[in-house]
Parts: structure tokens; sequence; C-alpha cells
């Protein structure tokens, strides 16, 4: 049997847990928003010029021009509208990638400087979800997302709260790991512990082992976020490998890692494709999830991942699955829920892909 191709790829029904809204927008969308709304600042008002700006500042090596590209997406989605139309236009485009299921987070404090408010911010994305999945066959929720450099997580916690029966399904933490902890955001965790709630923490991806071993030890993490320095826990001698107590404790807990390959490279946790951990931690079955961080950052798609995988690394029919399962497995959404989309919408469509090939 030949190896998936592109193509095919992007027919196969797909999973994504990590997706930042303000990573993805369409050039000629910001650069439309930004006439309408008066924002001055970016770069160039030429789609091909401002596209390949964002990707050239994305693989710079420089973390103050990486983050710079936010300041950019984020200044241009300040308005009730604009929001709509970015949470609309990220559902069709997920969809149109054959994505079936996706988790989209945001930090709703980054959007209130045109005045407004949390519950205003949140409103407006769930309605766009709404609108750019109607008819297209996939199913958006969001993951709130609060910084881990400010002190608004108690609030963005009850806010994820107060709407995940409308359109919310969970609660996450980003932002620089290197001296902001996850422990300093310890009561907002226990609160969504006491509620019920779910909620993932980027980890381990711009610090080692204590940011992954915080998340899960001391805040209790259903799912880490990126997760990709586990590696340093796992001792490699030719076909052999030995787990540390963090990367045994992960891998026999089933805790899902939200990896991004493109996005790991660019921010140097790993070197390449090729070289990137995830190559390990599938073959030694850790609970391992393809995803894209920032589409427009990264000039990636679910797709492109999966096709970057098959490449390195050879990944059949089966792979691709097993990937989506996990991801799929690890939602935050009600159990029936997500056995509905891996019976009747993932095992049968990848089946029918296997069949062609």
């Amino acid at each position: 049997m030949s190896l998936p191709t592109f193509e095919q790829i992007r027919q196969a029904p797909k999973v994504l847990l990590h997706d930042h809204l303000d990573g993805g927008l369409r050039t000629e969308t910001i650069i439309e928003l930004a006439r309408e709304t008066g924002y001055d600042k970016l770069p160039s008002t030429d789609p091909a010029e401002l596209d390949a700006w964002f990707r050239a500042s994305a693989d710079s090596g420089s973390l103050e021009r990486y983050l710079e590209t936010f300041a950019h997406t984020v200044g241009v989605m300040q308005t009730r509208e604009a929001l709509v139309r970015v949470a609309a236009e990220c559902a069709e485009d997920l969809a149109n990638d054959g994505v079936v299921y996706a988790e989209v987070r945001y930090a709703p404090e980054q959007h209130t400087e045109r005045g407004l408010s949390l519950d205003e911010i949140v409103q407006a994305v769930n309605e766009g979800f709404r609108l750019g999945s109607e008819g297209r066959g996939i199913r958006v929720g969001a993951l709130l997302t609060a910084m881990r450099h400010q002190a608004r997580s108690m609030e963005i916690a009850e806010l994820a709260v107060r709407y995940r029966d409308v359109g919310v399904v969970g609660f996450d933490i980003a932002g620089a790991e290197a001296g902001y902890p996850p422990t300093r955001h310890i009561d907002a965790f226990e609160y969504l512990q006491r509620e019920n709630a779910h909620f993932t923490i980027h980890a381990g991806e711009g610090f080692g082992l204590p940011s992954i071993w915080q998340a899960i030890q001391w805040c209790g993490a259903d799912r880490l976020g990126h997760g990709v320095r586990i590696i340093d826990d796992i001792a490699v001698s030719g076909e052999d490998a030995k787990l540390g107590r963090l990367a045994a404790y992960v891998r026999d807990k089933r805790i899902p890692l939200e990896m991004c390959p493109t996005s790991n490279i660019q921010t140097g946790a790993a070197e390449s494709i090729a070289d990137h951990p995830i190559g390990l931690l599938r073959r030694l079955q850790f609970r391992v999830t393809v995803n894209t961080d920032n589409r427009l950052m990264s000039g990636t798609t679910v797709t492109k991942e999966f096709a970057q995988l098959v490449d390195a690394f050879g990944y059949d029919w089966d792979d691709l699955q097993w990937f989506t399962v996990n991801a799929m497995k690890s939602a935050f959404i009600p159990f029936d829920d997500r056995l509905a989309l891996i019976n009747g919408v993932i095992k049968p469509g990848f089946a029918q892909l296997k069949w062609r090939a």
C-alpha cells in the first residue's frame, strides 16, 4: 500500500486540539480589518508581502519579532464584528482542510482595547464559530486562555465555566514559561477542578521538565500544550529507550501531548521534522496528537503537518488514524460525543481512504 498523499490526507477526517485564533487569520482579512478599524501599524498592506512578512518573522529566530506578529493580529481583533468574522473564517478554513472537530483557543483579555467586555468577546467568537461551522461538517469549541504573565486567570476561569455549555469547552494558560510557572495560577486551577471543568496548560515547550511536572502534579492539567520537552526524561540507546519517572507517569496516565511540529521548530524546541521527538513518542505509545498552533505564522494546516510526518517517518494510514483517534479521545466534549465522532465519522472516513489506496 502506498503512503498517503497530501490530497488524500486533506480528505481525511482530522481533529485539532491546539490552534490559536489570533494565529490563524487570513492576510487579506488582516488588511481589510486594519482599514475598517483604523489600525495603521501593519508592515505592509499588500497581501503577498504581508504573508511573507509573517512567515519570515516566525522563522527569524527572534522571539521579539515573532511576538510582534501577534501584536498585529490582535490589533485588528478589537471589535465585535472583527471577532465574529475571524472566528467564522477560522471554522471555514479548518473545515476546508478536512477537520471535523477543533478546539480553538484565544485570550479574551487581549481583545478589550476598544471597550468590549469579556462576555461580549466570548459571545462574538462563539457566534463566529457557529456561523462558520454551519453545514460544513465541523464542530468547533473554544478554549479560553489566560496569559501567564498577567493576573486575570481566575476571572478567565470563571468565564470559561460560565460559558461551558454554550460554546466554550475548556481553559488554558499561555505565554512565556520561564519565570511564569503555572503554579502562579493555582487558585484558578483549583477552582476549575471544583467545578469539574477541563483545562490544558502550555508546558514543556520553552521550558523543561519542571514546567511539565508543575502542570501535572501541582495544577492537575488534563492535557499538555506541546509537552515536547518530555523527551528530556527519556534516555535513548539505539532502539532501546528508558523512561524517567515523569515520562513514565505521563505515558501511564495517558496524558495527551498537544504537539505542533512546525511551530516547535520555529521556537527552537526541535531542530527539524525528522528530529522531532514525536517520532520517538509515537513509537513509545505516548498519547500524542498533531496540531497547528499558529496556522498563519507557520504557514501550515493539519494536512501539511501530517504530510510532513509521512515524509519524515513513513507513516501510513494506520498511523494517521492513530494520531486522530488520540486527539478525539482527548477532546473536552462529553464521552458520547467523542465516541460518536470516532465511530461514526473518523474510523469510517479512514477506512474508505485506505480502501481507495
